[in-house]
């Protein structure tokens, strides 16, 4: 009698336990370290504030509207915006791509060492070290293309519904991680809808504006996460003409890492 009443004892704590981790108790329980929350990266207004103060720059490439995707640690997205007046005035199709691009950065950064998407176009090309990396992790389409598109960039974007993962590996410009200002990555940002070499000029400087910008370290010249053009350079990037070349290359200097 004592064991099964020892059993019911401990399945009745159980039961709690899944209880209040399911929010019928008062809420989830909060896990030490999870790395879950969102609560330390920008709002979607402080998104898309400063994806519009970045894109109104001179870039390169043709001064197309962006989408921005802010992702966690763990791959959820947390923000999504774009600096048109409507979603219509941007691609279509960059809104999942910019979720991509910070799905991206975010998976193969780490918190001493920064990988941009644009560092990975060399590696993944036939007969390079990373080949076969954009197969592997593909994008949720459940969660892409969820919800009614009425509310894609606002607020309430429907890839931000549960904090949802993405998915996704993309390896042209445009995805970078996000490290605070005490060297704590927190996860990554995404920006699509131009030419690939801007729309990493364009998420630099967002990133600049958020103060998310104190990388650690990277493969490029200035041992950051900058997109590197020279052919040669396993973590190189082609030149995508339009001016985009040129601005990036200052990057460093115009928009500095850090403080």
């Amino acid at each position: 009698m004592k064991k099964f009443v020892g059993l019911s004892v401990g399945l009745i704590a159980v039961v709690a336990a899944l209880a209040a981790g399911l929010g019928f108790l008062g809420g989830p329980i909060a896990f030490a370290g999870s790395g879950t929350s969102c609560k330390d990266l920008p709002s979607h207004s402080q998104l898309e504030a400063a994806l519009i103060q970045a894109q109104a720059e001179a870039n390169g490439g043709f001064s197309f509207n962006m989408w921005g995707t802010i992702v966690n640690r763990d791959g959820e997205v947390c923000g999504v915006a774009f600096t048109g007046n409507d979603r219509g005035d941007q691609w279509p199709g960059s809104r999942v791509i910019s979720a991509q691009k910070a799905n991206t950065a975010n998976a193969f950064s780490l918190p001493g060492f920064a990988l941009s998407t644009a560092n990975l176009f060399t590696p993944v090309q036939p007969g390079g070290s990373l080949f076969g990396l954009q197969f592997s992790n593909p994008v949720n389409t459940d969660v892409a293309y969820a919800g009614p598109a009425s509310k894609y960039g606002m607020p309430n974007d429907p890839m931000t519904r549960k904090r949802s993962r993405i998915g996704g590996v993309n390896v042209f410009g445009g995805g970078l991680a996000l490290y605070d200002a005490d060297g704590k990555l927190l996860g990554a940002i995404g920006v699509s809808g131009d030419t690939s070499c801007t729309d990493h000029n364009v998420a630099w400087k967002t990133r600049d504006f958020l103060a998310l910008d104190f990388v650690p370290a990277g493969v490029s010249a200035t041992v950051d996460d900058n997109i590197i053009y020279d052919p040669t350079d396993p973590f190189g990037h082609p030149d995508c003409g339009f001016g985009g070349a040129a601005i990036g290359v200052n990057l460093p200097i115009t928009n500095p890492i850090g403080p």
